[in-house]
């Protein structure tokens, strides 16, 4: 079954299969803070200002056709040690993971620590990650159609 796990959903992927998470990575040595700006307006604090790099070959780089994309942040915690079966797909510039994949699974199955959903409307890369979700779940439930069809 196709998953698209955003944000808390990848933090909860990773730690159901077997990874960590690494708390207050503003406060780490080397990396960025990734929090939403302080602001009572909710476009300031979900602006895409952060460049992520897509890992080559990887599903979001068909996705995007893209090294590289721009998304929000508004993480505090982010994951430490990477859960089995999981694959990284992209990272911001000071190595905090972005976005996984389920190695093996055999429908669209990635985690994004951004909010696509807050601009899909007006951001293509954010659409993207959307629209090849719905590609594969109208995929999966055809397939799950054809096979009730066929018992």
């Amino acid at each position: 079954m196709p998953l698209l796990a955003i944000c808390r959903g990848i933090q909860e992927l990773n730690v159901a299969l077997g990874g960590t998470l690494l708390t207050e990575i503003q406060d780490v040595p080397g990396r960025i803070d990734h929090r939403a700006p302080v602001s009572d307006d909710q476009d300031e604090r979900f602006a895409i200002r952060q460049p992520v790099r897509i890992k080559p070959g990887s599903c979001l780089a068909r996705v995007f056709e893209a090294g590289e994309v721009l998304v929000n942040s508004v993480h505090r915690q982010g994951l430490d040690r990477l859960g089995g079966r999981l694959e990284i797909e992209a990272v911001a510039e000071d190595g905090t993971i972005e976005a996984v994949s389920v190695v093996g699974a055999p429908a669209f199955a990635v985690g994004v620590q951004w909010h696509p959903e807050y601009w899909v409307k007006t951001d293509s890369a954010s659409r993207k990650v959307f629209e090849a979700f719905g590609d594969a779940v109208r995929a999966h439930a055809a397939a799950r159609g054809l096979r009730a069809a066929a018992e």
